[in-house]
């Protein structure tokens, strides 16, 4: 059963891919229109808060999920898919559950817009600096001959390019972005969830035959991710809100761009796929769990 899952295919059209590439373009252009130069400024006025995320995000997480990996031995093709998710970049909808958990809302925005930045390259090299570093993985990313390269353009193209032109038009036309972004966010949102319901559904004997293999390793990865935010910015002296905002910025990943990448380099890999797209539905439903509760409690700064 084991082997099985590590040379199934998760079924996946040309126009289904399509679909994910221009939703994803479109769900960070939609976080783009509310991004301004001010948001990059703030974050270099304060190099502490700056250092303290994307230490958190980009060395510590990939860090800790790589540690996780040689304990629990998991297989190949999922420990890859943990490797993915740690590899990406903070979710685009951290910025609506920070602001519900009463955190930093201007630091999650100027967090997700440099984080997006720099996830050009930390991005492809974490997955393969780590996938490379464990055998197992090692032996997947051999077999498909990784472009890293290649990697690069496409995570610049879905990523990189519409926070430019989301910039630019904020820029531009501030009154017109914003009624565009409240437009954009939720209907992009709302088809990134079909795209998943719909793999779901094209895929249901193989999710359900093999769902029990990741349901609590996904859940222990989140909560990994999450604590790893959270005391991170703790260990460095910052603020209670500032602690929420990196929480939710480190454990809620950008699966949908992790899923791309799935499926425009590894062909769909079953435990890869498999993990990063029930991945995408638990830290929505992890992180609306964890902003409601803070929500509740008496602000502190």
């Amino acid at each position: 059963m084991n082997e099985n899952l590590d040379s199934l295919v998760i079924n996946f059209d040309t126009e289904g891919l399509w679909i994910l590439n221009i939703t994803l373009a479109i769900i960070m252009f939609g976080v783009a229109l509310g991004i301004t130069l001010e948001d990059f400024k703030r974050l270099f006025k304060n190099p502490k808060i700056l250092f303290t995320g994307i230490v958190s995000q980009f060395l510590l997480l990939p860090l800790v999920t790589f540690i996780f990996i040689k304990l629990v031995n998991p297989m190949p093709s999922i420990a890859l898919g943990m490797m993915m998710v740690a590899a990406c970049p903070g979710g685009n909808i951290s910025n609506f559950m920070t602001q519900m958990a009463k955190g930093n809302a201007a630091l999650s925005v100027s967090l997700t817009a440099f984080a997006t930045l720099v996830s050009l390259v930390m991005t492809p090299f974490n997955l393969q600096f780590y996938g490379n570093l464990y055998a197992p993985t090692a032996e997947i990313l051999q077999k498909i001959e990784l472009d890293p390269w290649t990697l690069v353009k496409l995570v610049s193209l879905i990523l990189g390019v519409p926070l430019i032109l989301g910039m630019w038009v904020k820029q531009r036309k501030p009154a017109f972005a914003d009624k565009l972004t409240k437009i954009l966010k939720p209907v992009s949102l709302v088809i990134f969830m079909l795209f998943i319901i719909i793999a779901f559904y094209d895929n249901y004997t193989i999710f359900i035959n093999y769902v029990h293999y990741v349901l609590i390793l996904v859940i222990a990865h989140n909560v990994l991710a999450l604590a790893t935010g959270f005391y991170t910015a703790k260990i460095m002296g910052l603020s209670k809100r500032n602690q929420k905002t990196l929480s939710i910025e480190t454990g809620i990943q950008n699966s949908g761009l992790g899923l791309l990448l799935i499926f425009s380099f590894f062909n769909g890999l079953g435990g890869m796929a498999l993990l990063v797209a029930f991945w995408a539905i638990w830290d929505i439903f992890s992180g609306l769990v964890l902003a409601s509760y803070w929500s509740k409690q008496k602000a502190i700064e």
